[in-house]
């Protein structure tokens, strides 16, 4: 109980934040998969910038177990439209019997994300995604898993709503601890956005099955984004499971950070 208070002191300080006006940006209102919710929406990163992001997430489990995760992720706006990325994600198990954390890598993942149709009046933006989970590290379960993931965003004003639904192959053997390729999974999110103040709230419905036979996930989600500095974006979230499976409640917090490597860019982009 200390690291789910520790764990929701952390995020009320980061909401308290919220409050406090920003000139207007556009990076806050950039949803990466699970930042702060599971649902992405389907917009690359810029071509030819790094996006550096640095999550924490804790999840309190049925039973009393407590899952401690951060997942760095760099992505690259290779070409227009295009985005390619690497996560490693570290995790820390605590299985509640007084024995500590048991911390380590849980998979080496890549992907990358491709957006075919911008937004029009008729029809919305479409991405695709394709994901690879390598079993490297301590944490990382059995078998390399591939998932591909259908992308959809429309807006009204300064409403959004996005559509994911991925599908998952490989290596039905024990999943990794932290951020598993599910073997099927789908989401439904609602954002708004405050143009004056620089921040996103979203809410979220996503559901999943981790590996063929296994229980059906429901799971709620809240969150929100700011956009602290023109590179920097803070976010925060909230979610509880709506099924027996899944988290009793997990909390995530984490800054982004966008920028360019001018030596990596052509002569004509600068």
């Amino acid at each position: 109980m200390q690291s789910l208070r520790t764990a929701t002191g952390m995020a009320g300080l980061f909401l308290s934040f919220l409050a406090s006006p920003l000139a207007a940006q556009i990076d806050y209102r950039n949803l990466d998969d699970d930042r702060p919710v599971v649902t992405e929406d389907a917009y690359p990163v810029e071509r030819y910038a790094f996006e550096l992001l640095a999550p924490y997430r804790f999840e309190a489990e049925p039973g009393g177990d407590e899952l401690h995760l951060t997942v760095p992720e760099l992505a690259y706006g290779l070409v227009r439209n295009t985005q390619l990325g690497l996560k490693l994600p570290l995790a820390g198990v605590d299985e509640g019997v007084g024995t500590g954390t048991d911390w380590g890598l849980s998979g080496l993942r890549v992907f990358g994300l491709y957006n075919f149709n911008t937004e029009g009046r008729s029809l919305p933006a479409l991405s695709v995604r394709a994901d690879v989970d390598f079993p490297v590290g301590s944490l990382a379960g059995e078998g390399t898993r591939f998932a591909i993931k259908a992308i959809a965003t429309r807006s009204w004003g300064s409403m959004r709503a996005h559509l994911n639904a991925s599908w998952g192959f490989g290596s039905d053997d024990e999943p990794g601890v932290a951020e598993p390729l599910h073997r099927w999974a789908a989401s439904l999110a609602v954002d708004r956005t405050l143009f004056r103040s620089s921040i996103l709230l979203v809410g979220e419905v996503a559901v999943s099955q981790s590996v063929e036979g296994a229980p059906t996930a429901v799971n709620g989600s809240l969150g929100g984004r700011w956009q602290w500095t023109p590179t920097l974006v803070l976010d925060a979230g909230i979610s509880r499971r709506l099924s027996d499976t899944g988290p009793d409640i997990a909390l995530t917090i984490g800054l982004s950070h966008a920028f360019a490597l001018r030596g990596l860019m052509p002569r004509g982009s600068r």
